[in-house]
């Protein structure tokens, strides 16, 4: 397990219990006791988490997450996503981040990265996001300088949504942009539930250099109600290895590149 990988899962362990032990690192990720402590100074360094004796315990802003999104935030795929979207982040970017578990995951993974988290007088990473739980996991990571869009939130899937969502993004400007969809067809392209939503996830798109949807492999050939535009609106999928060589091939068809984590 790499570095990035194992403090996000300490994070994740931390998120589930609220106080942890260097034992229990040791047990759960199988790493040396010396490298359990490391990784809990490295995040207590960053303000994740609070050091105590023999182990530590969680900031309780940072961890307070929807019950759903510290479930499904690291499913294996998922994480391979999030570790593909993020090795296509430059320290001093700006990053949209629309929500859902995916980008959720993406949220944590940019979070763990050393040269993100590393001292420094001014931001070392700008993340756009319209998800109050994204701001909330952001808020304790003074590296990071998180921008919310306002609006109002969507209960089912803690985005803001309407008018003064779109007056925001409608000011800034990204460099990249993750956009999570609820179903991806390579003819209709990307939909999710929500009329709304969708409208935002575009705006996103449209304000990034780079769009990427991020959506694992199960949410291909799945359409939802909400269209967010033609594929051609976006410069990659990334997605993970359960991707057929059929559906491959019907995307090349369409034009858009697909990253395969």
């Amino acid at each position: 397990m790499k570095r990035a990988e194992r403090l996000s899962a300490v994070l994740d362990l931390l998120a589930d219990s609220g106080q942890l032990e260097v034992d229990d690192i040791m047990t759960k990720l199988g790493v040396s006791a010396a490298t359990a402590r490391r990784d809990l100074d490295s995040l207590a360094s960053q303000q994740l988490l609070t050091r105590t004796r023999g182990g530590a315990i969680g900031q309780a802003v940072a961890y307070d997450l929807p019950v759903r999104y510290k479930r499904e935030q690291h499913a294996p795929e998922k994480l391979r996503i999030a570790l593909a979207a993020s090795a296509l982040v430059n320290r001093g970017d700006i990053v949209g981040l629309c929500g859902g578990t995916t980008s959720t995951a993406i949220a944590s993974v940019l979070g763990a990265r050393a040269d993100i988290m590393q001292a420094s007088p001014h931001a070392n990473l700008t993340i756009v996001t319209n998800a109050i739980n994204i701001a909330a996991q952001l808020a304790m990571r003074p590296q990071i300088k998180t921008v919310v869009t306002g609006g109002v939130v969507h209960s089912r899937s803690y985005e803001l949504v309407g008018p003064y969502t779109d007056v925001v993004l409608g000011q800034v400007t990204m460099d990249i942009a993750f956009i999570g969809v609820n179903g991806i067809d390579p003819l209709v392209g990307p939909t999710v539930h929500d009329e709304r939503e969708a409208a935002v996830n575009s705006l996103f798109a449209r304000r990034a250099t780079r769009a990427m949807i991020v959506a694992d492999s199960s949410k291909i050939g799945d359409t939802a109600f909400a269209a967010m535009g033609d594929l051609s609106d976006f410069d990659a999928l990334i997605t993970d290895e359960g991707i057929t060589p059929e559906q491959l091939a019907a995307f090349a068809a369409s034009g858009l590149e697909v990253i395969i984590a």
